[in-house]
């Protein structure tokens, strides 16, 4: 009789331990695919975490040019990048804030000051810290963004709008500290710095309120002189690409001659643990295919030697010994597969809560991360692919096969006569 079929009469003929048989290989195979799908999503989530967070780098250098910021910023290591470039500016048309308290030695009249207005020139203001933690948030329209490049746009304070009775599409008009440009700017957005105004006299470009934000083109424009940016931040994606984005940056400014500074908190609040969940995933596949070859290989000793009689019948009648052990390969792979097929309905159903439970916010981060998490890093995916599939029915046939064949080689040692004599 071919061993196929004689596994499949043993299969039907022993139901109780065929479904034991069957349940075990359904946790295995649960588990398994398990580790695989929390291991892909935390992947996933690493690598969409690393284009939301990333690692922040500061350069700073006297006499940094936007020329040079934009030649840091095309770097390949390099998500995002945002220059600075502060100038002061004059107002007309409207009325910048003053101090409320009266500038020291002064008559006590408000004094008419030289260039009110901070223009910061920024390529992505989202980039700013203030902005991307939260703390200073838009309250209408936008802020600025690297498509305004060549526009003359512009995202003023709330209290500065509110002075002016100015809102987003409003043109304002704004002059060179040298007083030979004046530009018209249109505002896109309204920001809210929470900082309070100072109590004492304050020159008014340090006003909160008169804060500008506009694209480093028009800063460049309104600037007097040569332009030079204060800093640039550059985002990559992980802390090991510092060094090699500090060598490149040290290969075009010069070794020696600019400041380099890594802010990687956000990225090992919110990164490090998604990959320690990766990580775990891949250990739980490992120790689960071991420790499912070892169970299966337990079980299939005991049935082989439960077995004893019908094994030396079968080798006196002349079946070859591989054909006994080929037989039992059939008959644990028979279980194995609809094994998968159950493990993945399982996969399917549950894989994506116990992806949010391990992968998604927790109230314990800390405020970093939280807002990091906030500011787009996308919820843990969890999808059976047919890759997945495949990789655990891989490993599920691996472990029929390895838990036959080795208990299997006693077999190949063992003769009729001595098999059926021996009743132990």
């Amino acid at each position: 009789m071919n061993f196929v079929k004689r596994a499949g009469m043993s299969l039907g003929a022993r139901k109780s331990r065929t479904a034991a048989l069957l349940a075990i290989f359904v946790v295995i195979c649960t588990l398994l695919l398990g580790g695989f799908l929390l291991q892909a999503a935390a992947a996933r989530q690493e690598a969409d975490a690393q284009r939301t967070i990333g690692v922040n780098v500061t350069v700073r250098k006297k006499g940094l040019t936007p020329d040079l910021a934009d030649r840091l910023g095309a770097s390949d290591l390099v998500h995002r990048y945002n220059p600075e470039l502060p100038v002061r500016a004059s107002a007309r048309g409207f009325t910048p804030l003053t101090s409320n308290t009266p500038k020291p030695g002064s008559t006590g009249a408000k004094e008419k000051e030289q260039d009110p207005l901070a223009v910061n020139g920024v390529r992505d203001s989202g980039m700013l810290l203030p902005f991307s933690y939260g703390s200073t948030k838009i309250t209408a329209g936008r802020g600025i963004t690297p498509e305004d490049a060549g526009h003359s746009v512009a995202v003023i304070e709330q209290r500065l709008a509110d002075e002016n009775n100015l809102k987003t599409g409003d043109t304002v008009q704004v002059r060179s500290a040298d007083g030979k440009r004046t530009m018209p700017l249109t505002i896109v957005g309204v920001f809210q710095d929470p900082t309070q105004d100072p109590t004492r006299w304050t020159p008014p470009h340090e006003l909160p309120g008169n804060a500008l934000y506009v694209p480093v083109g028009t800063a460049r424009q309104l600037a007097t002189g040569t332009a030079t940016v204060s800093e640039t931040v550059l985002k990559i994606g992980s802390p090991d690409q510092a060094e090699q984005l500090h060598a490149e940056i040290e290969r075009l400014l010069g070794a020696g001659s600019f400041d380099f500074r890594v802010n990687d908190k956000a990225y090992r609040d919110q990164v490090r643990p998604i990959q320690q969940v990766g990580t775990f995933a891949g250990l739980i596949v490992w120790v689960i295919a071991l420790a499912g070859a070892l169970i299966l290989g337990l079980i299939v000793t005991l049935q082989i030697r439960e077995r004893r009689a019908e094994l030396g019948v079968l080798l006196a009648m002349g079946e070859r010994k591989w054909k006994l052990i080929g037989q039992h390969a059939v008959e644990v792979a028979a279980v194995a597969l609809p094994a998968v097929a159950l493990a993945t309905l399982a996969g399917s159903i549950a894989g994506q809560p116990a992806g949010d439970t391990l992968l998604g916010r927790r109230d314990d981060k800390p405020a970093s991360a939280a807002r990091a998490l906030d500011a787009g890093i996308a919820p843990p995916s969890v999808r059976v692919e047919p890759a997945t599939v495949g990789k655990v029915t891989a490993i599920g046939l691996g472990i029929s096969l390895v838990s036959t064949v080795i208990p299997g080689i006693g077999v190949l040692r063992l003769h009729p006569r001595s098999i059926l004599t021996d009743t132990e």
